[in-house]
């Protein structure tokens, strides 16, 4: 079955049909109203990639993140997805698993499948993989890292503000010794929590002590790992602020099994609030970074750019805030930090 057999139904000209299909406005609302209405009755089904080499579009939006075993990305693609569907877009989905050759293929796939547009929700890509999607005119959506360039969006995530509400509301409990648990060094924006991390201690007037500055990786278990070099120390810190909610949940799970009481020994703040936080034992307090919002920028400004003529020369630029949200992991500081157990455990 094709067009000529829904033109020839529904009394027609195949060229209606196809306008019908493909959304061209010109076509009377009643004729359109029978087009379709013979395409249910019939159950025909489009040849997208026909429709595709006549539009020039696919309606299809690629979709790149880092991990999707990671609790934070499942509600990005949910939301991704579900507001593709309601445009009429398809989703291509990809993860690189933090692999720079998983990356490349990746890329591949999307130039394959003549993606309409791309977003990029990882820690960046090469500039030879960026330079092939761009030569094909491929409006990109990145976080943090997008080049100031026509059809980029850059949507950058005010670290600062949440991570500096979460230095505040320590302080507040009388915490001076705070460490920080970082991300992979290669990850630009878990470079950029740590440096906000950094800024708002100064900004308060707090001393940042390097030992108190650790490298996870973004998982459970280099959390558990980075608390138990933390406890290592001759003086441990009476809070912890970490890079991510999994994080936080490796640093929990370890001062448990260290014999400390979070958050009467070790005061404990994540950053994400993926929904596993609010059912933690305590609830971790942790700095919101709304995952929807992420998705709906991202998509929103991803189809924006697909149906413009022209690209600004700059780019396109959108800013989400983060805010710290308290629930039951803080609490102010001992004057006397609890004996550690874990010592003489070792």
């Amino acid at each position: 079955m094709d067009i000529r057999d829904i033109a020839k139904r529904a009394g027609v000209s195949t060229a209606t049909v196809s306008r019908t299909i493909n959304g061209v406005p010109t076509v009377a609302p009643q004729l359109a109203k029978r087009v379709w209405k013979t395409i249910d009755e019939l159950g025909y089904y489009p040849n997208t990639q026909a429709r595709a080499l006549v539009s020039g579009r696919t309606k299809t939006f690629g979709l790149i993140v880092s991990e999707i075993t990671n609790p934070f990305f499942p509600t990005v693609i949910q939301v991704f997805e579900h507001l593709a569907l309601q445009h009429g877009y398809e989703i291509l989905l990809s993860s690189t698993g933090h692999d720079p050759q998983r990356m490349k293929v990746a890329v591949r796939r999307m130039i394959e499948r003549r993606v309409d547009g791309v977003a990029i929700l990882t820690f960046g890509m090469e500039e030879s993989l960026l330079e092939d999607l761009r030569l094909r005119n491929v409006p990109l959506a990145f976080i943090d890292v997008g080049p100031a360039r026509p059809g980029v969006i850059n949507i950058r995530i005010d670290y600062e503000h949440g991570i500096t509400q979460a230095v505040q509301h320590l302080s507040a409990l009388g915490h001076e010794k705070i460490a920080f648990v970082a991300g992979p060094a290669r990850v630009k924006s878990a470079v950029a929590r740590k440096q906000a991390f950094v800024g708002a201690m100064r900004q308060l007037g707090l001393k940042v002590e390097r030992r108190f500055l650790v490298t996870g990786d973004h998982t459970s278990n280099g959390g558990m790992v980075a608390l138990q070099s933390l406890l290592s120390l001759q003086t441990r810190p009476t809070a912890v602020l970490c890079s991510n909610d999994l994080t936080a949940i490796g640093v929990m799970r370890h001062a448990h099994q260290a014999g400390l009481k979070v958050p009467e020994d070790l005061s404990v703040i994540g950053f994400d609030n993926i929904w596993l936080s609010d059912f933690l034992v305590p609830p971790l307090t942790t700095v919101q970074m709304s995952q929807t919002e992420l998705a709906e920028v991202a998509f929103h400004a991803l189809l924006t750019e697909a149906q413009r003529e022209e690209h600004p020369p700059e780019g396109s630029h959108y800013t989400l805030t983060t805010s710290l949200l308290l629930r039951s992991s803080t609490a102010p500081a001992q004057a006397r930090p609890s004996p550690l157990r874990a010592r003489s455990a070792k």
